[in-house]
């Protein structure tokens, strides 16, 4: 872990923290009507290209592995992946599960005015399906959160 390695404040006000997925944080959007997650990697590097080679395997890694999981606990048509970075310089990678039917198809989900909060136990859900699905990989900030207070 990087010492001083902090989310830009945006990224905390427009997610929900679920954990970590190896070395990447793993947030969920606040935006319930797509299922749309942020991997933060622990790094100073602001592109992609500017990773180490091992380093970007590993982020490769894990889009691929959050990918196939989105695909598979979602009923989506369409995986939009992204790293954008124009408004949040650090380092985040968007993926977000689209479908036909969703409200803003075929249209972008970035500057949609279309929200929906999670309900309360749904985050829950997910952290315990990312748990049952990638066992050993992805580690619950609830865990974490536990493990410290002791």
């Amino acid at each position: 872990m990087l010492l001083n390695f902090r989310l830009h404040p945006r990224l905390k006000e427009d997610s929900h923290p679920l954990g970590w997925l190896d070395r990447s944080y793993l947030l969920l959007s606040r935006n319930a009507l797509f299922p749309w997650f942020i991997l933060v990697p622990e790094t100073k590097e602001t592109e992609f290209h500017e990773l180490e080679p091992i380093v970007q395997a590993e982020l490769l890694d894990q889009i691929n592995l959050l990918a196939r999981f989105v695909a598979t606990e979602y009923p989506i048509d369409k995986m939009n992946i992204g790293m954008i970075g124009n408004i949040v310089s650090q380092l985040h990678v968007h993926l977000v599960g689209r479908n036909h039917r969703d409200s803003c198809w075929p249209g972008v989900v970035w500057g949609y005015d279309g929200f929906k909060p999670y309900p309360p136990d749904e985050v829950e859900r997910t952290v315990d399906r990312l748990i049952a699905a990638i066992p050993g990989r992805f580690r619950a900030w609830r865990a974490e959160a536990t493990i410290r207070q002791k």
